[in-house]
């Protein structure tokens, strides 16, 4: 078994496409911009995250139709240098609930939200610096 992609049911379809390719820089496989679905990849690692039309998925499964209301997803990516990427998405429109700051002795941490109110997490692990 492998896992192939985390999938965020989302409304607004292309504000969000815009905030994981524009904001975050993550990379689209195919550019379909108006949906109704698109992964995005780092440009290292095999992990993915995909955006799905919530309307398209509730027509399949007769059910999910409502919009999500509270925390129900946490987007996790790690960087190398957590202060120059938040510096850069914040140039781009980004704005931090938190951090960067420290979480553990380990790992530095900032969070956001993506247009859909999907909580981002972005990771320095500190155990990886030189």
């Amino acid at each position: 078994m492998e896992l192939a992609q985390v999938r965020l049911l989302v409304t607004d379809f292309a504000a969000c496409y815009r905030f994981y390719a524009d904001v975050l820089g993550l990379k689209p496989q195919s550019g379909a911009v108006d949906g109704p679905y698109e992964k995005f990849s780092p440009v290292t690692g095999s992990a993915g995250i995909a955006l799905q039309d919530r309307a398209m998925m509730a027509a399949v499964l007769g059910e999910v139709g409502d919009t999500a209301s509270g925390h129900r997803s946490l987007v996790v990516l790690r960087v190398d240098d957590l202060d120059a990427y938040c510096a850069r998405i914040t140039g781009r429109g980004a704005v931090l609930l938190r951090g960067p700051a420290p979480m553990t002795d380990r790992m530095r941490v900032a969070h956001l939200k993506d247009p859909e109110g999907n909580l981002v997490e972005l990771q320095e692990w500190l155990l990886l610096r030189g």
